[in-house]
């Protein structure tokens, strides 16, 4: 194909290839340990595709409602109900989406307009940033720093202003794998009482929470709840990143917004995929028992990382662990990643990679969503390094 003549004038300038693809690739053509993107090496229960095949064998193979079919709404509603004491209504606060991200870039496009503030908290996903700036929106920008990374509430009053239009929050965090506790929603709460400000609450890993700690979701709590939109993830409760399926929870009045923009940039989500899965979520230890299941991934990948060079940070949910390497090396934390995967073998991401201004606290993260056996072999290679 010829090159193209049109001037394009990008929405989004400063964004290349994202540094999860950069990292994957790398490693794929190095031949080494992928601990960078975030996905389990292991296949999700046969019982899912299981119900999945049958719904298709079965003729849901048609459009679904534009909200999602009535059985996982149902299903979402219940699991709501038993964890976080809140009666959804199935028809006008629960919205099935084609993941996570397709999720938080709609709930962004419906509430922010040209002009207005988005605070968010940094290090920060990638890509709350270029969905806000897309919108015409401006990115403001609170920090989390090492090595506990807790939000300062104080620093976030300082930053609020007649433009702050939302507050987007990520609990479990990726990629620090803080968590927010009872006491930082009652600062929350405080904070936005009395404004219009809205909350989009990204909660992929609300169950991936350890050492007997209790996952806060503001949908959980009536003041926030009334203002919040909260998002969350069946790819990674259920191993199954790839399908890209996950929901919104939101008042009445948030969620009309948010689909008048989901029905034109998505509409549906895959029918027998829905179905498979609001079948396969009514055993409720599936996803009650995760928070055990990588708890124990976790400690196993720390215990190997006993006797190397890393300093590991606290590890309080998600499937992320985040490590300083200065008794290593004074690299730069980019040409360091780059340096592991080629010369050591093992693949991981910059931190600072999550910082607008690549602000460098010469720390990686490596994610232990993986078999024991990729864990030890990774391990392996880092007590050498």
């Amino acid at each position: 194909m010829r090159p193209s003549s049109v001037a394009i004038d990008s929405k989004l300038p400063k964004v290349g290839t994202t540094i999860f693809t950069v990292m994957s690739r790398l490693a794929a053509d190095c031949g080494a340990i992928n601990l960078s993107q975030g996905f389990p090496d292991f296949q999700a229960d046969t019982a899912l595709f299981d119900a999945t095949l049958r719904a298709m064998r079965e003729g849901r193979n048609q459009y679904p409602p534009m909200a999602g079919v009535p059985e996982l709404r149902a299903a979402i509603a219940e699991k709501v109900a038993a964890l976080y004491g809140v009666s959804c209504d199935l028809d006008h606060e629960i919205t099935v989406t084609a993941g996570a991200t397709q999720a938080i870039f709609t709930a962004i496009a419906a509430l922010v307009r040209g002009g207005d503030e988005v605070i968010v908290f940094e290090p920060v996903y990638d890509s709350y940033v270029p969905a806000i700036e897309c919108v015409g929106g401006t990115a403001v920008y609170a920090q989390l720093s090492l090595p506990d990374y807790r939000p300062d509430w104080q620093q976030l009053r300082s930053l609020l202003g007649p433009r702050t239009r939302m507050i987007i929050v990520n609990s479990p965090h990726n990629p620090s794998g803080s968590l927010l506790d009872a006491s930082d929603l009652e600062q929350l709460a405080e904070l936005t009482r009395g404004t219009d400000i809205v909350v989009l609450s990204d909660e992929v890993y609300e169950h991936i929470v350890f050492d007997g700690a209790r996952h806060h979701s503001l949908a959980g709590h009536p003041e926030l709840a009334a203002r919040s939109l909260v998002v969350s993830s069946f790819g990674k409760t259920y191993h199954i990143t790839g399908w890209k399926i996950g929901y919104v929870l939101g008042a009445q009045e948030l969620m009309n917004e948010f689909r008048k923009v989901h029905q034109f940039n998505v509409f549906t989500v895959n029918t027998p995929c829905q179905i498979g899965v609001a079948e396969y979520m009514r055993d409720a230890s599936r996803h009650l028992g995760l928070a055990g299941f990588y708890q124990q991934k976790r400690d196993f990948f720390r215990a190997q990382m006993r006797g190397s060079r890393f300093e590991l940070l606290p590890c309080r949910g998600s499937y992320f662990q985040l490590a300083r390497y200065g008794a290593i090396s004074d690299l730069p934390d980019r040409e360091f990643a780059c340096w592991l995967t080629r010369e050591v073998g093992v693949a991981v991401i910059p931190v600072s990679a999550f910082n607008h201004d690549g602000h460098d606290d010469r720390v990686v993260r490596f994610c232990f969503a993986k078999q024991e056996a990729t864990l030890a072999a990774a391990g392996d290679k880092l007590r050498r390094v």
